[in-house]
C-alpha cells in the first residue's frame, strides 16, 4: 500500500475527528484557525481517498447487551505463494460474524475477533467455518469475559482510591 501524504492541518483535522466524530466544520475551523469551507474541502477529499472510512460512536455495549459473546481467535495459517496472508485474511474477514482481523508476529499469524449471540454460535463459527478453511492449520479461541478499556475509553466504573494518602 502506497503511503498517503497529508499536511499538518489535515493531520490535526484527523486528530480532532478521531477524538470527537461529532465535531462540526465550524468547530474544527475555529480550532485550526481556517475557514469552515476549507475544513469541508479537506473532509471531502479525505473521505473520497478512503482515509476517513466512517464516523464512529463508542458505546459501552457490555452495560446493555449482557448476553452477547465475543471471542479472540488466534489462527495459524500457511501463507499462499504470491499473496502471502492477504488471501486467507480476506476469506476470513468476509464472514459477517468477524468484526476484526489482524496480521500478527509471534506464534500465530492472524488474530480474529468474532461476535455472536451465544457461546454456541461462536463455537460453531470456529468449528464449521473458520477451522475448515484452506490453509488454516490451527486455532486457539479466547472468550472475552469482561472489557475494562476499549479504544482508549474506560468501560468500568472507577472506584475512589482505597490507598491512604502518604507524604514525607
Amino acid at each position: 500500500m502506497k503511503p498517503y501524504k497529508i499536511d499538518k492541518t489535515e493531520e490535526d483535522l484527523l486528530e480532532i475527528l478521531y477524538n470527537d466524530a461529532t465535531a462540526t466544520p465550524d468547530e474544527i475551523a475555529s480550532q485550526l484557525n481556517i475557514t469552515s469551507q476549507k475544513v469541508q474541502k479537506y473532509i471531502t477529499k479525505l473521505e473520497e481517498d478512503r482515509i476517513i472510512l466512517r464516523y464512529k460512536t463508542q458505546i459501552n455495549w457490555q452495560r446493555i447487551k449482557q448476553h452477547e459473546v465475543r471471542a479472540l481467535i488466534e489462527v495459524k495459517v500457511v501463507p499462499e505463494r504470491g499473496v502471502g496472508f492477504d488471501s486467507i485474511a480476506e476469506s476470513i474477514y468476509k464472514f459477517p460474524d468477524v468484526t476484526s482481523v489482524y496480521l500478527l508476529s509471534g506464534g500465530y499469524d492472524l488474530l480474529v475477533q468474532v461476535e455472536g449471540p451465544t457461546l454456541k454460535d461462536v463455537a460453531l463459527f470456529v468449528s464449521e467455518k473458520l477451522s475448515v478453511l484452506k490453509n488454516v492449520q490451527s486455532t486457539v479461541t479466547h472468550f472475552l469475559l469482561k472489557k475494562y478499556k476499549e479504544d482508549g475509553d474506560i468501560l468500568v466504573e472507577q472506584a475512589d482510591s482505597k490507598r491512604l494518602p502518604f507524604s514525607f
